[in-house]
């Protein structure tokens, strides 16, 4: 069998024939498509393991047994709920001693920093209260660290949003920056949200928290045609692996 080889983008620091162990959280507060796309995108391939965690395990979580959690859409403080601060606390555990986060809306909320209820595992916090600013299309442009990290090499996308949250740095003097990897080009803001918050702003975002990485992502790549390979970048990046590209530029 051929043995793959990956390496880390800041520690140039080689991994053989191991592939990351992913867990993606599957109760109470996740909704709709996330969970089974987040699936469909990792299962069958030679460089993940999937393994679907309901929220009494989440107190548990260890680097032993995993390397990446996943979060995905639907509500951030139902999950927070459902996992319990045992739950929350043992997440933030989780990634300070080296693991990766991958948060997709309800997720990139539950990273923040600015809910009581949050991990606060990201120096990120949102900017209106009003969350239901709606669904659709739009637009978002990548950095060139964006395009590095998740080897898209488009400069604009299309993307599906879907109330994520709208995201700005929220200052914690002992957490390492954000740093944008996308930023939304068009806006969504009905039922009474703020108009022009969203333009501007960071739709995917990673930061580190201890010895480990985050990725915030307010939109859903996973459930936009075309994306596929950048939402497993984002995993691959959480977990300190090369990106793969996808569309290489003629």
């Amino acid at each position: 069998m051929r043995t793959l080889l990956f390496i880390t983008l800041s520690l140039g620091v080689l991994h053989a024939g191991e592939p990351l162990r992913v867990a993606i959280y599957d109760g109470p507060g996740s909704a709709g498509k996330g969970i089974p796309r987040m699936t469909e995108l990792l299962s069958g391939r030679p460089d993940f393991t999937v393994t679907k965690l309901p929220p009494a395990a989440i107190p548990q979580l260890s680097v032993k047994d995993h390397d990446i959690i996943i979060f995905t859409g639907g509500s951030g403080s139902k999950q927070a709920a459902a996992i319990k601060d045992e739950g929350v606390a043992a997440v933030s555990q989780f990634v300070e001693s080296g693991g990766g986060y991958v948060g997709i809306c309800a997720g990139a909320y539950l990273a923040c920093s600015n809910f009581k209820w949050g991990t606060k595992i990201i120096d990120a916090r949102t900017v209106s209260s009003k969350w239901m600013r709606g669904t659709g299309d739009v637009q978002m442009v990548l950095t060139e660290e964006g395009k590095a990290i998740l080897g898209h090499k488009a400069d604009e996308v299309t993307v599906r949003y879907a109330n994520g949250p709208i995201m700005m740095p929220f200052g914690q003097a002992d957490v390492p920056d954000m740093k944008p990897l996308a930023y939304f080009n068009t806006e969504i803001s009905r039922n009474g949200s703020p108009v022009g918050i969203m333009t501007g702003a960071p739709a995917i975002a990673v930061g580190e928290f201890g010895k480990g990485r985050v990725v915030a992502i307010s939109p859903h790549p996973e459930q936009t045609a075309g994306l596929d390979e950048m939402v497993r970048n984002a995993v691959r990046w959480s977990g300190k692996r090369e990106p793969i590209t996808a569309n290489p530029v003629p």
